[in-house]
């Protein structure tokens, strides 16, 4: 078993499949455990709880200072808050941390997993095939050296705009985003909504404010394309405008920040087919939407668990793996692509769309609804639930309410 990125969905696919039995080569290009991704909201949804409990992750998360998040939403409406449970918790939590602290964390757990072969300095440079099948890949030392790794199935978790797809020729079908973004971070940056994200739907640029450990808050705008122009002239001054004039929104004149102003001006959406013949692509190298909805950590997270408990068997057995990819690119299928889709026309800049309409400002005066519609966002139900007869005839009966 070779596993292509010891990222989220890399680690926690090689840590899974050690526990299974296997023996996994966990390839990366970095050459340094520590090393961690730069371009993140560090927000984990709460769909991926259940993956990280099970990896045994959560107690090192909390140790560490990562926060057990929720999300306040600003809309023309007002807020949308999900409300806490009696214990003052979320209702439902995923976590905010640095990549910077979650990264190596995570990497040396799956290295210290049974049957892990953490393999660093090594990059993929060619797909080995028998026929239509992928047999391993070869992977190239910081020296040159080049070595041949067999494997009956290779994991793609190289990221957006994956290398493994390129080699593979199974290429991504993308969709443009109109929004750009900046964003840098700060340390005790005081926001309204205590240790609560934010988040500002002001149509149809946003903005999201979020604390994670060590007291640390990364506050990110994204805008619509046509605003560039003033951004790249003046990109502090444009970010502190932008900021300043958000509702209720976080003051960072009064906070340390602690780093550059950094930004990201191309974030299409990308989807490819999850599995071929020998070959699998998990987190960001199956789908990579616009990082606003915060969803790429936990679609690392639950990607990863759903290739392993598909195919963990038949790679044990030595039988069945096609089948068992099918039924991994089912799922992965079913539970991503309506949000997939719904995010990625949201990042047109478009306007709200009538049923998003109806949606958010029903949200906005009640509970049952806010729930609901924040549910679907953090990924722990459906759009056939949200979308259900009761939800429709209560968002209808409250938008008739509000006349």
């Amino acid at each position: 078993m070779v596993v292509v990125g010891a990222g989220i969905a890399g680690c926690t696919a090689a840590r899974f499949y050690g526990e299974r039995g296997l023996r996994v080569a966990l390839v990366d290009g970095r050459t340094e455990i520590d090393d961690y991704k730069r371009m993140c909201t560090h927000f984990i949804q709460p769909s991926a709880t259940p993956v990280i409990e099970r990896l045994g992750l959560a107690a090192l998360i909390e140790d560490a200072g990562g926060i057990r998040n929720s999300l306040a939403a600003w809309t023309r409406w007002g807020w949308i808050r999900v409300p806490e449970s009696q214990g003052g918790e979320p209702s439902a939590y995923g976590y905010s941390i640095r990549r910077q602290t979650l990264d190596p964390m995570l990497r040396k757990l799956a290295a210290d997993t049974p049957g892990v072969e953490l393999m660093l300095g090594r990059t993929a440079v060619q797909l080995l095939r028998d026929g239509r099948r992928f047999v391993g890949v070869l992977v190239k030392d910081t020296d040159g050296e080049v070595e041949a790794l067999s494997a009956s199935l290779v994991a793609a978790a190289d990221g957006r705009g994956s290398r493994l797809g390129e080699l593979s020729g199974v290429r991504a079908r993308t969709m443009a985003n109109e929004r750009f973004t900046y964003f840098a971070y700060y340390r005790g940056l005081a926001q309204s909504s205590g240790e609560m994200g934010q988040m500002w739907l002001l149509e149809p640029s946003t903005a999201v404010a979020y604390p994670n450990d060590a007291g640390v808050s990364v506050v990110s705008c994204f805008v619509e394309r046509d605003r560039l122009g003033d951004f790249k002239r003046d990109p502090e001054g444009s970010f502190g405008r932008f900021v300043d004039a958000l509702p209720d929104g976080p003051n960072i004149h009064e906070a340390e920040r602690v780093s550059p102003l950094l930004g990201k001006l191309e974030m299409p959406n990308s989807s490819r087919r999850a599995a071929v013949p020998g070959l699998a692509f998990i987190g960001d190298a199956a789908m990579a939407s616009d990082p606003l909805w915060a969803n790429g950590c936990g679609r690392a997270f639950q990607s990863a668990a759903w290739l392993v408990d598909a195919t963990a068997e038949a790679l044990v057995s030595n039988h069945g793996l096609d089948r068992a990819l099918r039924r991994y690119r089912r799922k992965h299928r079913g539970e991503l692509l309506a949000f997939y889709l719904q995010s990625s026309h949201f990042s047109t800049a478009r306007g709200l769309l009538p049923h998003e309409r109806l949606l958010i400002s029903s949200a906005a005066r009640d509970p049952i609804t806010a729930r609901r519609v924040t549910a679907f966002v953090e990924g722990l139900i459906g759009v056939g639930e949200l979308l259900s007869p009761r939800s429709v005839g209560r968002v209808l009966r409250i938008a008739l309410t509000a006349q």
